[in-house]
């Protein structure tokens, strides 16, 4: 039975940033749930599909197949055997998954292989509804968030750095209304478990958060 670390919040909190860092310190696998629903996301996208055509996600994503694999200890996302890890973090992919995420029908189709994943190995997720949804029985619940303007700002700089131009007020209008959504949507609503850890980031370094973290993990 694997040890289960579970961090959960909104967009931008470094949720991913974190988890590979706990899980590099502990030796556990880092499942980025995100990931998995990005790829799916990017299927969709593929097929012509947009965020409001709600009616097409569940025919659209039957024929996708989407995989975790490690090469050397790095994370490799698959859809349909190719690796998309580095296709799946653009703003047009996170605002479809954002939407297609909360689709029953997508939702159903990877929760089986996270939670084998997690019954197997010492693993940490993240994501939205991981503490209070997928793994609700996770040894170590994480709610990690920080401040709308702190979050706008990390995107920013990481987008900017990567030589994208990008607009800052828009950034934040869109982590905004991302919150909003992921928040009220029917399925799997983003919450704080009743028994998570709150880690507000919004003054504290990448690896204050990650130290954090890793003393809550006893193994």
């Amino acid at each position: 039975m694997g040890f289960n670390v579970a961090i959960d919040g909104p967009a931008g909190a470094g949720k991913s940033t974190i988890a590979k860092l706990v899980a590099k310190e502990k030796g556990f696998i880092y499942v980025d749930t995100g990931a998995m629903y990005r790829a799916i996301a990017l299927h969709l996208l593929r097929k012509g599909v947009t965020p409001d055509e709600k009616d097409r996600f569940a025919a659209e994503c039957a024929d996708a197949d989407v995989t975790i694999r490690y090469v050397d200890g790095v994370q490799q996302v698959l859809l349909n055997g190719e690796n998309v890890s580095g296709l799946i973090r653009t703003e047009e992919v996170g605002n479809m998954a954002s939407s297609s995420s909360v689709d029953k029908d997508v939702r159903a189709k990877l929760l089986d292989l996270q939670r084998n994943l997690a019954k197997e190995n010492d693993v940490v997720m993240d994501g939205r509804d991981i503490g209070t949804n997928i793994l609700p029985n996770a040894d170590v619940k994480v709610y990690l968030t920080a401040s709308v303007e702190e979050r706008a700002t990390r995107r920013f700089k990481e987008l900017t750095e990567k030589g994208q131009e990008c607009d800052f007020e828009k950034i934040k209008a869109d982590i905004k209304e991302r919150d909003e959504r992921d928040m009220n949507r029917e399925i799997a609503p983003l919450k704080q478990a009743e028994d998570a850890v709150l880690i507000d980031s919004s003054d504290m370094t990448i690896e204050e958060v990650k130290d954090a973290i890793c003393k809550l993990i006893c193994k």
